[in-house]
């Protein structure tokens, strides 16, 4: 019989825009000795997007390891989980952060900076990209229900969890668009606002869950690949802001910025809202 240990929790909001307002993540401090087993079946009983567990790296360069659970699969990396992940791991260090993060995590090195309650990544490398099959965009269009000329483009901009995304007309399209069948691949829609707007693009998410689609609230990993996609093309400036979650109850933003030497930036907020501690 394995004796549980109590090991520091915390459930952070990353990316909100106020109190509540962004998506969850639960990180488990200290989870050194825990099987894939235990966090497995953890992070299914979190009922959320994402849970994380971090532990002492393996690679001189990093200063802690991350690994990345949804409610049925390790992730190689994920957007949110990577901010809210180093808010709570600067949370257990003592004095100011420095400059410069390093997350090891299944993907490899993830750089990250922190400045006072915002957080940002360096967008890794997309595993997959291009444009898609044209039997994939005629499943994407049927799928979102789109009239003919609604669908400007598609493209992979995978990190990882495998997003596919669509550059529709507007803001509004992307809005009114309905729940995609679970049929299809991890997919961001992604449209531009108007001129004068708080933010410059609307962006949904959708991943496939128990044969359905669910929709997330906001993603890094999504926003990263859309923001090297849409740079790359000429459609967005190399500083801009996302809004995403609007449709599910939350109302999350996504800074992005791209360096002179080509490095995109994906950042926001991170607050912790319930600390203490979980027997696992």
């Amino acid at each position: 019989m394995t004796t549980s240990i109590r090991r520091p929790f915390a459930q952070v909001d990353v990316f909100g825009s106020g109190s509540c307002s962004g998506n969850a993540l639960a990180v488990v401090l200290a989870a050194e000795g825990l099987s894939d087993e235990v966090m497995q079946r953890f992070a299914r009983w979190t009922n959320l997007s994402e849970t994380t567990f971090l532990l002492p790296p393996t690679r001189p360069e990093a200063d802690y390891r991350v690994r990345i659970f949804t409610a049925s699969e390790e992730l190689p990396f994920a957007g949110h989980p990577t901010l809210g992940s180093c808010h709570a791991w600067l949370s257990q260090q003592p004095g100011p952060p420095a400059p410069r993060i390093v997350q090891e995590c299944a993907a490899g090195l993830i750089e990250l900076r922190a400045d006072d309650g915002q957080y940002a990544f360096a967008a890794p490398p997309l595993i997959r990209q291009g444009p898609v099959e044209e039997e994939l965009r005629e499943q994407l269009a049927r799928g979102l229900e789109l009239a003919p000329g609604q669908l400007r483009d598609a493209q992979w901009v995978d990190n990882g969890p495998g997003w596919v995304a669509v550059l529709l007309g507007s803001s509004d399209e992307v809005l009114r668009a309905p729940t995609p069948p679970g049929t299809l691949p991890p997919l961001g829609v992604v449209g531009p606002c108007p001129p004068g707007a708080a933010h410059q693009f609307e962006v949904r998410a959708f991943f496939p869950g128990g044969g359905q689609m669910i929709e997330d609230p906001v993603t890094g990993s999504l926003n990263a690949g859309i923001a090297q996609w849409l740079i790359d093309t000429d459609r967005a400036p190399a500083h801009y802001v996302a809004r995403q979650g609007s449709v599910v109850g939350a109302d999350g933003r996504v800074s992005i910025d791209r360096d002179e030497d080509g490095t995109t930036w994906v950042g926001g907020t991170a607050v912790t809202c319930i600390q203490g501690e979980v027997d696992l």
